[in-house]
């Protein structure tokens, strides 16, 4: 063997050897590229969602690269960390990664690394998406520029919760003396709901419990036997990972019925309900996209990645399913973004603050949604420079033991109610930090940014 032969040979086992570590090997993106660095977990407590989500982000990806060449002919790169959903160890990925020509945007899928994140994207000037998650005032442009909660953010996920109970009991009116229990995760994602259930229900006049479960939620009889104790109307579940379906378990152990327990968006896959078995049927959970593989996007990853033996799925029967689903939307979200903001700036590639700008500026309504086979997928978006969450359409789903069957029209919230308190929490956040209020001028402006110098 050459010398040149085996140091490719060692440089080889090497790159393999970190990515079975879960190790993102740098390099792997190229000036003339547009890069995604991925925060992915794979492994451990929550692995059902990172595979499923990363799992359909790169098949959509992959979808651009190989029909069309890219976004304008700018091929799309990626590598991954594994980061275990560990703050830590996000933060760790990130600190390797950050440097990469060309990045577009950071998708870690965890709210306590995007919490670690905010002042690192801030001053690196690229953009943060929390797609369905997230910190809830950070859907004020305002102040913070570049983190984008697409879809919905915690707040107004709770009031969409909140209208679809009220819808099943005749109207808002109707929730005054009934009881609603939350089972959160013990997590900052689990809690960062639990001032807005206290303001609803004082607002509704329905009495209210708010139980923890604490991390993974493995056991949970206490909470069940505090919910049995409470006698509440409905449970809503926010959980996370194994969680959920300990919860729905458990709830049948105690005698609660499934269809008066309403999940959120954390708590509406089919790796939530399936390990529950028959106690899960007639589960409902809130949700941003349709579950199934009958959507022409959905089905020309099929063709063009799967049966050619190329998807990233390692099993095909999660192919459409919530998490892979909602991995492809965020996909669309954020190639459509680069692609509005390549109109702007030039079919090339981009900086993170001209990625913001496509993000500022995404706005795809039904007709467009429907252009990208992806019509009641999910609903539509429009984010503007000071709204960087969209119009927070949601639906519901139920289980029926084998599938999810949509049970309601899309639901917005409350907006002349949250957005005050939104703008109020995001400018309290600002005085803390010193940080000045943008305008609309301001998002206009766009900084060359560290990475230009790559182009």
């Amino acid at each position: 063997m050459t010398s040149l032969k085996r140091l490719r040979t060692a440089a080889l086992a090497t790159a393999l050897a970190l990515t079975a570590l879960g190790i993102a090997v740098p390099g792997s993106a190229r000036a003339d590229e547009q890069y995604f660095p991925l925060q992915s977990y794979r492994v451990g407590p929550y692995a059902a969602g990172g595979t499923g989500f990363f799992g359909g982000f790169i098949d959509y990806l992959n979808l651009i690269n190989t029909r069309d060449g890219g976004v304008n002919g700018v091929k799309l790169t990626w590598s991954e960390g594994e980061t275990q959903y560990e703050v830590e160890k996000g933060v760790e990925v990130y600190e390797r990664l950050k440097d990469e020509p060309n990045i577009a945007a950071w998708n870690p899928l965890s709210v306590g690394i995007a919490y670690a994140m905010i002042d690192r994207i801030t001053q690196d000037k690229v953009p943060l998406v929390t797609i369905n998650h997230g910190r809830t005032d950070s859907t004020d442009g305002r102040v913070f520029p570049y983190v984008f909660p697409l879809l919905l953010n915690p707040y107004s996920e709770t009031s969409g919760i909140v209208n679809y109970i009220a819808s099943k009991e005749g109207g808002l009116d109707k929730l005054k003396g009934k009881k609603i229990a939350v089972l959160y995760h013990g997590s900052p994602y689990g809690k960062e709901t639990i001032p807005i259930y206290e303001l609803l229900a004082e607002k509704y006049g329905f009495t209210l419990t708010q139980i923890e479960v604490p991390h993974p939620g493995n056991e949970q009889q206490a909470q069940w036997l505090t919910i049995r104790r409470a006698k509440p109307d409905y449970v809503v579940l926010r959980g996370w990972g194994v969680m959920n379906p300990v919860a729905l378990k458990t709830a049948q152990k105690t005698g609660f019925p499934v269809d008066h327990i309403v999940g959120n968006v954390w708590s509406n896959s089919e790796e939530d309900v399936k390990p529950a078995g028959d106690a899960a049927k007639g589960y409902t959970a809130i949700t941003t996209q349709a579950s199934g593989n009958s959507y022409p996007v959905v089905q020309e990853i099929v063709r063009t990645l799967y049966d050619k033996g190329e998807g990233n799925l390692a099993d095909k029967e999660r192919i459409g399913s919530v998490y892979h689903n909602l991995g492809i939307v965020n996909g669309i979200l954020n190639v459509e973004a680069i692609r509005i903001a390549q109109a702007k700036f030039g079919q090339r590639t981009l900086t993170g603050d001209e990625v913001r700008w496509g993000f500022e500026h995404l706005q795809l309504d039904p007709a467009r949604v429907e252009a990208l086979g992806a019509k009641d997928l999910f609903h539509s978006i429009n984010v503007t420079w000071d709204n960087h969450e969209g119009d927070g359409y949601v639906t519901f789903q139920q289980w029926d033991g084998a599938r999810w069957n949509v049970v309601s029209d899309w639901i917005a919230p409350d907006w002349a109610l949250l957005r005050p308190i939104i703008e109020k929490s995001a400018e309290a956040y600002a005085a803390e930090k010193g940080i000045t209020l943008r305008t609309a001028a301001d998002a206009e402006t766009v900084a060359s940014g560290k990475q230009a110098a790559a182009q």
